[in-house]
């Protein structure tokens, strides 16, 4: 027995389950979850058609960066501009997903796996994005690996505007109705890493990506 196991097992004893009263209980619990209504949450009048103005302004204020296009076809050409502007690699690991669009045409050169030490930047899609706090919300699985966006000091985001939502109960609520259940890693990216701790100094970049660069598409 492990000691999960082990601890596990002493609570069930203490609360009287067993295999008979199990199922009973789960159920019990599921009624409860499923009722149960939203907390109190800031007052924000945001009309849906306004949800990516307010994405692009709050992501702004976290020093994220902001492009639009109107097709996702025209990702690689508007990331290629982007990298060039900065002087930075066009050589990026990438979402397997985003893998099959034109980013040989537009100069870049993609792998579609695991971020490693050496990768410069990730290019990523989202889950979702939260237009009240400048959020993305990203869920990890095999064709969408948490460490592109964690690792490279360049993260790079391809986010549809049909993919952003008001709130956090909003995320929460679209994961849950279009995954079932939350995955093992679900990531929450307001802007570049950052920390305070010497002096009160606001450093980018101290525990992942000195930058974060949006590529909002208004057609989709």
């Amino acid at each position: 027995m492990s000691s999960r196991e082990d601890i596990l097992g002493r609570v069930r004893a203490k609360l009287g389950r067993n295999e008979t009263n199990a199922v009973a209980a789960r159920t019990g619990i599921d009624v409860i979850l499923a009722a149960k209504a939203q907390g109190p949450r800031p007052h924000v009048a945001m009309e849906m058609s306004a949800l990516a103005g307010r994405l692009i302004d709050k992501s702004l204020a976290y020093s994220s960066t902001v492009d639009q296009i109107a097709t996702q076809a025209e990702a690689p050409a508007a990331i290629a501009r982007y990298l060039a502007g900065l002087g930075l690699p066009t050589q990026a690991v990438i979402w397997p997903k985003l893998a099959d669009l034109d980013w040989a045409g537009a100069g870049i050169t993609v792998a579609a796996r695991e971020a490693q030490d050496a990768d410069l930047v990730g290019i990523t899609g989202c889950f979702c994005a939260v237009a009240e706090t400048g959020t993305l919300m990203l869920c990890g699985s095999p064709d969408s690996p948490a460490a592109i966006s964690l690792l490279p000091e360049t993260h790079i985001a391809i986010v549809p505007a049909s993919r952003i939502v008001p709130g956090m109960e909003e995320a929460f609520a679209l994961a849950l109705n279009e995954l079932g259940q939350l995955p093992r890693a679900v990531n929450f990216i307001s802007g570049p890493s950052r920390t305070g701790d010497i002096e009160q100094t606001i450093v980018l970049g101290a525990h992942g990506p000195y930058r974060v660069h949006l590529i909002l598409i208004d057609g989709e």
